[in-house]
């Protein structure tokens, strides 16, 4: 039963009879059960609101929630009995059990008994009045608070001196009262009225003014009993019935700004006010409820309308555009079957044309066939004739080729051959060379033991090796002209053989150091439309091929391998990192290639130059290799021919 109790969201309602009997049982629920209503930071929650935003209210705040919307007109009866118990419970249960001040319990515990509306926070407490005793709950006091400080010297009215020296009460107002002497009619001192805020902060302000000058023996029991000369000693304490019905500028002045109440008349009054503050506040938001409640209900009919009219306008498209459909397809069958028709005549017509046409035909070929055929063998028999004349010259000219291309086939190989045994010759003297070079150096160690034919044999070594040098002077002369001579050959072959060679060949000419515009149209066609990838690469290409010309880019490093140095590409090169993060590996390997590749054929010059190349193992062709490759091409036509 305490869930359904406690719970604010249930579907069943309670009638205004049966509120009392409800509220009770919530009540009895609270005090019996535990539930969560202080927060772990000191503030409080409503257990009716669990779904609201607003969880940390003051217990001020916290009461003033409960009591308004128990007290509403417009919510219904299980929510006015929840939070009017909840309300019972903060007056009668909870708030007995803050720390406050005996008199402001007592006094609170009053009014909660008789009017069970909100109060504003209780005064808090000082240590300087928790000290002294505590007002009584019938004690008159002056409210607005006021304070009484008497025998302050006239000259104090003119100057800020003294309001400073209250600054640690936080007065908001200083008035100033002069009683005239009975001799002579002259002020001899001043009393002045320190005014503090219409709050409780400002009834502990006046209490702590109280209580220092009573600690100081300055109150106002000092100033009624006081003896001898006290000229230029202030003595305070707060206004009071006493000071309300004093003679004189005190008692007018203080009759005329304020009036005699109790703390429990205060507090009473103050729940007044707050209660209807929170009545007013509660009405004006059910009206803005009505409101928005009214407003909605036009939506939803507005909105209820204006979808019936959508609905209605898309049925009435909906129709028009089936209508549409009917009579375009009923045009479209119509106009279909008078253009089949046509075509039929048509057909028929062009079947009759050619009929005739036909017939024409076959009569003028009866006329014209014999002249015809005549003709006819004729122009054959001349086609024959040229052709056969033709093919007698092709003949000729590919013997004549055949026969040149053998001819320079047998010298390049007899040519190879040579070289080869030059090369053998060469190698072997280098042989002897060095053979009588040691021979000499043995002698050299065994001088001493037959002088006369060491020094012959010395003189017969040295002529046999300045014989052997100058032979090997003239071979390596000859060499190098063969060699000249053979580089001047590829060159001539390379000019004569661009047409030969050229398409999907396994021997044909590369152009070393061109770049292969073929990986920059791949990666282009990755990263831009296709309408622009050709153009892109063909300028990317023709730039790095430009860079490549640079002598002042020569991205290579040497290394030692095996005991050797070498020139290898360097990997860190600013240039290759752009190019490779931009388009990626194989464009960054194609200009990789090109740079060893003019670094061996072209270093000084890097410009691209032609090369025989064979393409199936990936190296320079040798000269054997280009005459087979040229003897099968010329094969290979004459089969066609």
């Amino acid at each position: 039963m305490e869930a359904g109790l406690l719970s604010d969201e249930e579907d069943t309602d309670v009638s205004d009879s049966e509120v009392e009997d409800y509220e009770e049982e919530c009540y009895q629920a609270l005090k019996t059960g535990n539930h969560r209503i202080r927060n772990p930071d000191g503030t409080f929650r409503c257990p009716f609101c669990t779904g609201k935003k607003k969880q940390d209210y003051q217990f001020k705040d916290l009461l003033q929630h409960a009591t308004g919307i128990g007290a509403s007109s417009s919510r219904k009866g299980s929510q006015k009995a929840h939070h009017r118990a909840f309300a019972r419970f903060l007056q009668l249960d909870l708030f007995p059990s803050l720390s406050l001040p005996p008199a402001l319990k007592a006094a609170f515990a009053t009014v909660a008994a008789g009017e069970p509306s909100p109060i504003q926070s209780p005064p808090p407490s000082s240590s300087s009045y928790s000290a002294s005793k505590p007002p009584l709950e019938d004690e008159l006091f002056v409210w607005p608070w006021m304070a009484v400080l008497v025998n302050a010297p006239p000259s104090a009215a003119d100057g800020d001196d003294l309001k400073e020296n209250l600054s640690d009460f936080n007065p908001v107002d200083t008035v100033h009262l002069h009683e005239e002497d009975d001799l002579n009619g002259k002020s001899t001192c001043a009393t002045v009225i320190v005014k503090f805020l219409r709050n409780w902060g400002g009834f502990k302000n006046a209490m702590d003014f109280e209580n220092h000058f009573r600690a100081s023996h300055r109150g106002k029991k000092e100033w009624a009993e006081r003896q001898g000369d006290v000229s230029g000693v202030l003595f305070g304490w707060i206004a009071s019935a006493d000071d309300y019905n004093a003679g004189g500028a005190l008692g007018r002045y203080l009759k005329k700004h304020g009036d005699l109440k109790t703390i429990l008349q205060v507090i009473k009054e103050e729940s007044k006010e707050t209660g209807k503050i929170v009545a007013i506040l509660a009405n004006q938001i059910d009206i803005k409820n009505q409101y928005l409640h009214d407003l909605e209900v036009r939506y939803n009919t507005t909105s209820h309308s204006l979808s019936r009219v959508m609905e209605e306008k898309d049925q009435l498209h909906q129709a028009y555009n089936d209508e549409m459909r009917n009579l375009q397809r009923n045009a479209r069958e119509t106009t279909r079957k008078i253009f089949d028709e046509n075509e039929k005549l048509r057909m028929e017509l062009d079947l009759k044309r050619k009929e005739i046409d036909l017939r024409c035909k076959e009569l003028d070929k009866l006329e014209a066939q014999n002249e015809g055929d005549k003709k006819k063998l004729d122009d054959e028999k001349q086609k024959v004739e040229l052709a056969t004349i033709v093919q007698k010259e092709a003949e000729e000219e590919v013997l004549k080729l055949v026969e040149d291309q053998k001819k320079e086939k047998e010298a390049a190989l007899a040519r190879l051959l040579q070289l080869e045994k030059e090369l053998d010759q060469k190698q072997q003297l280098e042989l002897e060379i060095e053979t009588l070079n040691w021979n000499l150096r043995v002698m050299k160690h065994l001088e001493g033991q037959n002088d006369a034919d060491i020094q012959e044999m010395e003189q017969k070594l040295e002529r046999e090796r300045e014989q052997l040098e100058f032979l090997n002077s003239a071979l390596i002369s000859k060499e190098r002209q063969s060699n000249d001579e053979l580089q001047e050959a590829r060159k001539e072959l390379i000019k004569g053989l661009e047409d030969l060679l050229s398409g999907r060949t396994l021997i044909g000419i590369k152009r070393m150091g061109e770049l292969d515009e073929k990986a920059f149209q791949n990666a282009c066609r990755k990263k831009y439309k296709a309408e622009e990838a050709d153009i892109k690469a063909a300028e990317l290409c023709s730039s790095w091929q430009e860079e490549l010309k640079k002598p002042a880019w020569h991205p290579f490093k040497i290394v030692t391998s095996d005991g050797k140095e070498q020139e290898v590409i360097d990997e860190d090169d600013t240039n290759l990192k752009k190019l490779w993060i931009e388009l990626g590996d194989d464009v960054c390997n194609a200009v990789k290639t090109a740079l060893v590749e003019l670094n061996d054929y072209n270093p000084s010059g890097r410009y691209v130059i032609p090369e025989l190349w064979n393409f199936k193992e990936r190296r320079k062709a040798t000269m054997k290799e280009v005459i087979v490759a040229i003897l099968k091409q010329w094969r290979s036509q004459k089969r066609k021919r």
